[in-house]
């Protein structure tokens, strides 16, 4: 019996990508700083398999530009690329990304947080976009679409309505039921996490609204990724990650008891006090000689704040510095542990 169109969609969107290149388990041993602005944040890592390289994309922040009040410095972002061809130890600049602005975006547009996930023979960037520049947290914020073949050249695919002003931090991933998910925090809703669900996913006018995925304390920058058999999802609280944990992905997602449900509490210091990790991507590695399954997880961090809300930051112009940094991931006993030092 010949398939249907939409059979034959779905066969290609969960045929498994080629062999990612190796990722080293002390990668960035040495914390990755921009070049440009010295606030890099928001950092997603891609396998790009053409190369051999990993790619590393990053919101852009201005950290040290002068002149700028308020948060104008974290908008007027661009993306930031940089490739590392030795298993993430060593990181070459490669610009920022061109051809993100969707039309008709107020200019200079901000860009910040995007995800990049590799569906059938072509990379997906989810991003999002706000027209403008801003000295406060207003104006409107929308999760945009991007297709590649090649991680540099970029084309426009339209923007997800999710029928919220205002939209931030995607993550795509796909579930166990064996269709595709979008988690991005809601700020017009109590900034917490929402979804989508869609089986087209390269489609941005295929996503359906699901609701509310995880409520309570504010936070952002939803990761939702597969280690030791079950889905975790790890979610930003300005306080380390909070850890949720579900069957399938899909829903039914349950807050880690083991530590008051957080990691990245304290991973760097100063002043004697703990400097948490932020907005944070994972990439599974290879089984060690235990045998366990264990994944790296991508963060920043201020290295020279540890305050949990960025407004109030310190006229020490120190304190809007970031840089990269990662830590392994394990599940042991049933709990999502990493390694902070």
């Amino acid at each position: 019996m010949e398939k249907t169109v939409s059979q034959q969609q779905a066969a290609q969107q969960t045929l498994a990508p080629p062999a990612p290149p190796l990722l080293r388990p002390d990668a960035f041993s040495t914390p990755y700083r921009d070049p440009v602005w010295d606030g890099p944040t928001d950092p997603i890592l891609i396998p790009d398999h053409r190369t051999g390289e990993w790619v590393l994309f990053y919101t852009q922040r201005r950290a040290t530009a002068p002149g700028l009040t308020g948060v104008e410095w974290v908008h007027g972002t661009a993306i930031g690329a940089a490739r590392s061809s030795d298993g993430g130890l060593n990181w070459t600049y490669q610009g920022t990304v061109d051809g993100l602005v969707p039309p008709a975006t107020e200019l200079p547009a901000t860009l910040w947080a995007p995800d990049v996930v590799r569906i059938c023979d072509q990379w997906i960037m989810y991003l999002t976009v706000l027209g403008g520049v801003r000295t406060d947290w207003t104006g409107t914020a929308s999760i945009v679409q991007f297709a590649s073949q090649d991680l540099a050249t970029w084309e426009y695919l339209g923007a997800i309505d999710l029928d919220s002003p205002r939209v931030i931090d995607a993550a795509v991933a796909l579930c166990g039921d064996g269709r595709y998910r979008l988690w991005y925090k809601d700020e017009a809703r109590g900034s917490n996490t929402y979804s989508a669900v869609s089986d087209t996913p390269g489609d941005p006018s295929s996503w359906v609204l699901e609701g509310l995925t995880i409520p309570g304390r504010p936070h952002e920058g939803p990761k939702v990724f597969q280690l030791g058999g079950t889905f975790w999802m790890i979610v930003d609280e300005w306080r380390g990650q909070g850890i949720y944990r579900s069957e399938d992905g899909a829903g039914g997602w349950v807050r880690q008891d083991h530590l008051g449900g957080l990691i990245l509490t304290s991973p760097e210091s100063v002043d004697g006090r703990p400097v948490v990790g932020r907005h944070a991507d994972v990439v599974p590695l290879p089984p060690g000689a235990d045998g366990r399954e264990r994944a790296v997880l991508v963060y920043f961090t201020h290295p020279h704040w540890n305050g949990e809300d960025i407004d109030t930051m310190a006229p020490d112009p120190r304190t809007r510095l970031s840089h990269v940094r990662a830590a392994v991931l394990e599940v042991r006993e049933g709990n999502l542990v990493c390694g902070e030092g």
